[in-house]
């Protein structure tokens, strides 16, 4: 199976190289925010029915205009495919923005020094030992974590609380092994128990933020203290960005680790479908309409973004098609209110006695509230399965195959 995939490394640099990447970044970004500027013009001037944007085609022949100006002439300086790939992205962000059948996709917006840095390499890029042979730049050392396998495709670099890192994006054959037959399982998905599985097993989430919750907060008090934009604001402001980096990196390793077992583990995987951007929505309401429970829901939210469960479907799902395993989604309707019993089935809200145990009211069975929900979840999903049918794809975040 061909697959396409990412590796990520840290790279090694000096002041020297530092201000040349920073250099790289800033013109991607200017070139970035130029286009942008140029196409919201256009779109302010034109009426709705009319909307043209710029294209490609026509930002890259601009591109050569501002390169022999004598007001952008930096980007000479600058490898001419970065520039180029930089619009080509932004192409596809007005693409996907216009796309109907991608509504959660925003329109583009301005790229800030200190946010965003980064440019990609679509080609030219070498790997020898522990460097990175990067256009322009030359031969970069690297933090050589993991060996390279497969045809290097192209080359992403980013800055990350001063960090520089290289993304190498690879394509390569996998061997697709076949698992055991009918090795099934029904996940009902937390918060108190991130992880429940249908035969019984939790799987604990990293709960990072949490943990990390009280030194954040008093970190950003100091920072509310300091000067915007003064030198002890930004080292603070570097502090709280470690802090937000940990908090990340935890939660990721958690949910690699547990999407990797459950992969290896079951070759069909029922997933509750949870609409995690409905279910953390605010509850502040507005002055004619304010909310209610507001302190409350925005604890309930903070525990469910730090579950990462949208990252978990997102990892189980390419993974699972990598190793010739099955994602099935499932409605999670009513499966914590039903009984998991094949010769009962009972619905009703009274059910669960309380938040961790769940009794039937009708043939008296008792269970934990989250493995009776995933028992349901299991019972449904493989109806679903044995109809055909589908009732979510989940979408992979992955760069379709070039042709």
């Amino acid at each position: 199976m061909l697959i396409r995939k990412a590796y990520k490394y840290k790279l090694k640099t000096n002041p020297s190289l530092e201000d040349t990447l920073n250099e790289f970044s800033g013109a991607n970004r200017f070139v970035w925010n130029k286009a942008l500027f140029l196409n919201k013009k256009r779109l302010e001037r034109h009426e709705k029915k009319d909307r043209k944007l710029i294209r490609y085609n026509d930002l890259a022949g601009l591109l050569k205009l501002w390169k022999q100006s004598d007001e952008w002439g930096f980007l000479k300086g600058i490898h001419s495919q970065t520039l180029q790939q930089t619009l080509k992205d932004l192409d596809k962000a007005f693409k996907d923005a216009f796309d109907p059948k991608q509504p959660l996709k925003r329109f583009p917006v301005f790229k800030k020094k200190e946010i965003v840095s980064g440019f990609r390499f679509p080609q030219g890029i070498k790997i020898h030992c522990n460097r990175v042979y990067l256009p322009k730049i030359g031969w970069v050392r690297y933090f050589n974590s993991k060996k390279i396998e497969g045809i290097i495709k192209n080359a992403t670099v980013s800055k990350r609380n001063g960090k520089w890192f290289v993304s190498i994006q690879v394509e390569q054959e996998i061997k697709v092994f076949s698992k055991k037959p009918k090795n099934e399982v029904g996940i009902d998905l937390g918060i108190k128990k991130n992880v429940v599985l249908s035969d019984g097993r939790i799987l604990e989430g990293a709960r990072s933020f949490k943990k990390q919750r009280g030194r954040l907060a008093k970190s950003q008090r100091h920072l509310s203290r300091k000067m915007k934009f003064s030198s002890n604001w930004k080292k603070q402001k570097s502090k709280i960005t470690k802090i937000h980096e940990k908090i990340a990196n935890v939660r990721n390793d958690r949910l690699h680790w547990m999407s990797n077992r459950l992969s290896n583990e079951y070759n069909v995987i029922y997933l509750e479908a949870l609409k995690v951007r409905n279910m953390s929505k605010s509850a502040s309401g507005t002055l004619e309409n304010p909310g209610r429970n507001v302190s409350a829901k925005r604890g309930l939210n903070r525990e469910i973004l730090d579950q990462g469960w949208g990252e978990f479907r997102r990892q189980l799902s390419y993974k699972q098609e990598w190793s010739n395993g099955w994602l099935q989604a499932v409605d999670p309707k009513y499966t914590s209110q039903k009984c998991s019993q094949a010769s009962c089935g009972y619905t009703a809200k009274e059910n669960r006695k309380s938040q961790s145990v769940f009794h039937c009211r009708k043939c008296g069975y008792e269970e934990n509230a989250d493995v009776n929900a995933s028992k349901n979840i299991l019972a449904v999903g493989q109806t679903v399965f044995a109809c055909g049918g589908n009732s979510l794809e989940f979408p992979l975040k992955q760069e379709p195959l070039a042709a």
